[in-house]
């Protein structure tokens, strides 16, 4: 599955059953620009202190008596002013679903005519009880996204226009030795952005290394192999912007920057990204960091430069970014790389394709928005620059965003001549399934029986294959409520035949469009894993192998089938299946550790002990699934692998079970860096019998990050002794550990 920013998706998701929004309600209030300040804690406090100046323009068209401003429910509001008039606002919940509330901030002001311009000053404290993705505060690191809602702001993000955008500029006081990171131009001042955003910071501490032009900031320590990730990754964002550049003009004039962080990957907004830290232990780019920086480098122009704004912004923001993203991955990696990239896009859209909605019309409360207007409007792109060519393409983009606004509209109109496709890609929901025959031979030629379910007739490609493997194509007009044909005038045996093997089309199913039928499904990845979890070896690494004659460059695939050769023990053919996926040139990071932990399985069966350790720990750096990663683990063991174990860390869970054996929660708390795994440490203090930890490995991330593998002993309140492994992440507070995070508790 692809690309969704994965922080993103979830908290969208998070959001299908919300109520009580008028999803298509008019704005009021435009959003001209965010001044916001904030200070940071310099001790363990979880309170920041924000004071937030928002300019805000009427744009209702007639005279405006109230404003309604919409921040987390963590927020608690201290003073207010508009217009430097002393305000009182009425606080209310805006319930999205039973897990997630914004807080409505409400008050009647003095009329102010339409096109008039207001400033409301907001002074409030953001209080987190437990960090999260989007949200947290901590001495070793800070962030907080926009989907935090940490800033207050009139229109919701649940509205089918989306979210405010405006020119921001932000000062955040950091605890000594950080450094705040956001986007756009700093100064003493603060950042200044001012293209549209929406007001995000991080605050760490990293080494910074300037890569073509690109300030990419590593975790602290980072060795030479990860200068060479961050060598990889500012050339790659820069490549990416120069690839858009060439398409929609000249670049915004903005720095570029990637910097290394636990959670929130994905994010990024004004030339700012964030980037997995892990990608600065693995052994090469992986497929969703590529794409992230290359989509963030198409959002420079559509979202950042030019505001994207109207009904189905999404289709803009989202699909035309994807699409773009993609065409940059083909022209630096190969037309082969980006067709798994689009597969990945097509096997998301098509787990939601028989309950989405017209694109124009969804909006980011339906839990299907990301899967649709990213990969679905991908698509539709795609078809449209096919018909329309790539110049008159990129010129229509140009065109429509040179009063400094793109809306979904201005492309409509654009792309006129192709008015009923646009309609029916962004109007319709998905009824199109296209479907192939197996071919009839007879007197020299081969005839094909041709299906189209959906309610408009599309010119489509079929290709047939030939025994010898010649592959001959017709352009067939398929129309829709009948049975058509093609005919192919060959007296060779045709041994497969397929319709749009490109798969401009989004459809509901995908598995029919060729003869002789392999699946029964859409997703081929799935079908394969089914037969492995089921121990089906034989036919998992058939299926594989059918499947890889048309997708030889899908390394998730490729790792599934090596995976079902190692279960049947072919551990040579499986040896070289593991070693081309560590040589493909753009895999997930998934791949990366499942290779390596098959590589080392490999070698242990071979007696290579030493070969096998440094596989297994190669997997457990990549640092990608927990699966690869508790099975390298597992392995290491398993060969009595060893590692350096620090003194201080062995100290830290003396101290650790000492604390939980007294169940003393307050010194349990002090050992935890404030506000993470604040379940773990509950359910720890007060119900203690037993705790006992044996540190078996260390695994040094960077100077101040390591995994602590140990064997685990415990025994809680009326339960029995239990055993089994344990992984836990500290991070150095100062001179001292602390425990940030429970990578795997697998004690029963």
């Amino acid at each position: 599955m692809k690309k969704i920013s994965a922080i993103t998706f979830l908290i969208f998701a998070f959001a299908a059953l919300a109520f009580g929004q008028d999803r298509t309600a008019a704005a009021t209030w435009k959003v001209l620009k965010y001044d916001i300040d904030v200070t940071l804690p310099q001790d363990n406090s979880r309170t920041v202190p924000v004071k937030a100046v928002v300019t805000l323009k009427n744009v209702s068209g007639r005279p405006a008596t109230s404003l309604t401003l919409r921040i987390s429910s963590f927020a608690e509001l201290v003073a207010a002013k508009i217009n430097e008039s002393t305000t009182d606002f009425n606080k209310s919940e805006e319930k999205i679903n039973s897990a997630l509330s914004l807080q409505r901030l409400s008050a009647r002001i003095a009329s102010v005519p339409a096109d008039s311009v207001l400033t409301v000053s907001v002074d409030y404290k953001l209080s987190l009880k437990e960090n999260s993705a989007t949200a947290s505060i901590s001495p070793a690191s800070s962030q907080f996204l926009p989907l935090s809602y940490w800033y207050p702001t009139p229109n919701s993000w649940y509205f089918a226009r989306g979210a405010d955008a405006a020119p921001v500029r932000l000062r955040v006081a950091t605890p000594t030795g950080h450094t705040a990171v956001s986007s756009g131009t700093e100064s003493s001042a603060g950042v200044e952005q001012k293209l549209f955003g929406q007001p995000f910071f991080v605050v760490g501490n990293w080494d910074v290394s300037n890569q073509n032009g690109v300030s990419v900031m590593m975790p602290k320590g980072t060795g030479a192999d990860g200068q060479k990730r961050a060598a990889d990754l500012g050339s790659l964002f820069s490549d990416a912007r120069t690839f858009v550049a060439a398409m929609l003009g000249k670049a915004p004039d903005v720095p570029l920057r990637i910097v290394s962080v636990r959670r929130g990957a994905g994010f990024g907004s004004g030339g700012t990204v964030l980037v997995d830290e892990a990608v600065f232990r693995r052994p090469k780019l992986d497929s969703l960091t590529a794409m992230n920086l290359a989509e963030a480098a198409a959002r420079l122009w559509l979202g950042n430069g030019v505001e994207v704004g109207g009904e189905g912004y999404g289709i803009i923001s989202e699909g035309l970014v994807r699409y773009i993203a993609t065409q940059f991955i083909e022209s630096k990696y190969g037309k082969e790389i980006a067709d798994i990239e689009r597969l990945r896009q097509r096997t998301a859209y098509s787990a939601v394709s028989k309950r989405d909605a017209p694109m124009a019309t969804v909006s980011p409360i339906d839990d299907y928005y990301y899967p649709v207007v990213a990969n679905k409007g991908a698509m539709a792109w795609r078809i449209l620059a096919k018909r329309a060519g790539a110049a008159e393409f990129a010129n229509a983009i140009r065109s429509g965003s040179q009063d400094g606004t793109l809306t979904s509209a201005e492309l409509r109109t654009a792309f006129s001549a192709q008015k009923e496709l646009v309609d029916l890609l962004f109007d319709q929901v998905t009824e199109m399934n296209l479907l192939v025959g197996l071919p009839q031979q007879e007197n020299g030629e081969a005839r094909v029986a041709l299906r189209n379910t959906g309610a408009t007739d599309i010119l489509a490609d079929v290709v047939a294959t030939t025994a010898s493997g010649q592959k001959l194509a017709a352009p067939v007009t398929v129309k829709t409520g009948i049975i058509g044909e093609t005919v192919f005038r060959t007296a060779e045996k045709i041994v497969r035949v397929e319709i749009d093997p490109e798969k401009y089309f989004p459809q509901t199913d995908y598995f029919d469009d060729a003869q002789p039928r392999e699946l029964t499904e859409s997703d081929q990845l799935l079908a394969v894993k089914r037969l492995y979890d089921k121990q089906e070896y034989a036919k998992a690494e058939s299926l594989g192998r059918s499947l890889l004659r048309d997708l030889p460059r899908f390394d998730d695939l490729r790792v599934l089938f090596a995976r079902s050769l190692l279960a049947e023990n072919k551990n040579s053919d499986a040896e070289r299946e593991f070693k081309i996926v560590l040589d493909e040139k753009l895999p997930t990071s998934r791949s990366l550790a499942w290779a390596n932990v098959g590589l080392a399985e490999v070698a242990a069966k071979a007696n290579q002990n030493e070969t096998a350790l440094k596989f297994a720990e190669a997997a457990i750096a990549t640092d990608a699934e927990y699966g690869a990663s508790f099975a390298a683990r597992n392995l290491r063991n398993r060969l009595g692998g060893s590692t350096a174990i620090d003194a201080s860390v062995k100290a830290f869970f003396a101290e650790f079970d000492k604390a939980a054996t007294a169940n003393r929660k307050a010194d349990i708390e002090a050992l935890a860096q404030p506000g993470e795994e604040v379940r773990f440490v509950g359910g720890v203090a007060g119900s203690t019998q037993q705790w006992q930890t044996q540190v078996r490995h260390i695994d040094r991330l960077d100077s101040n990050t390591v995994l602590v593998e140990a064997n685990m002993t415990i025994q809680l309140l009326n339960k029995g002794v239990e055993t089994g492994m344990a992984v836990f992440r500290l991070t150095r507070s100062g001179t001292a550990w602390k425990l940030s995070k429970v990578e795997v508790f697998e004690v029963r």
